[in-house]
């Protein structure tokens, strides 16, 4: 049974948006199978493994120093090997909107305030003069800031 147009968009919009959230996991359930910069890191990873394992065992018969070595060449093989190779599988946050838009963090967020410099008044209001005083509990002082950040849309 074929999909409506809607409901090809809907399920359009609901894959961008677990790509958004979570790529990795995304890209997991897509079953396409290891990239060959992927097979490239296994290998190199298990190359570097077994010459620290290698290197291990020679300093068991010489010196401690070669073990350490050779334990430091395991380590940085793994991570290696697990370490994603292109910038395409870091993770970027997004705010999915009421219509199913994705907005990219770093557009929804205000830019940041500089600091005021040492001794000298600064352009930009101190803290306590932009914001009111709040008053309540700890938990209640949270909540409206929660409340605030979702007013935001982020």
């Amino acid at each position: 049974m074929a999909l409506s147009e809607r409901e090809q968009q809907m399920l359009d919009q609901m894959e961008q948006a677990l790509y958004a959230e979570d790529p990795r996991f995304a890209s997991s359930m897509k079953g396409d199978g290891p990239t060959p910069e992927q097979r490239r890191r296994r290998v190199l990873g298990l190359v570097g493994v077994l010459a620290g394992v290698g290197l291990v065992f020679l300093g068991v018969i010489t010196t401690m120093w070669v073990g350490v070595a050779g334990f430091a060449v395991i380590v940085a093989s793994i991570a290696y090997m697990v370490a994603s190779g292109s910038d395409e599988d870091q993770a970027t946050l997004g705010v999915v909107g009421d219509d199913g838009s994705i907005t990219s963090i770093t557009t929804a967020r205000p830019p940041r305030r500089r600091r005021r410099a040492k001794g000298g008044a600064s352009a930009v209001p101190s803290r306590g003069a932009k914001r009111p005083q709040r008053s309540g509990t700890f938990m209640q002082r949270l909540e409206q800031r929660w409340d605030e950040r979702r007013e935001r849309g982020y």
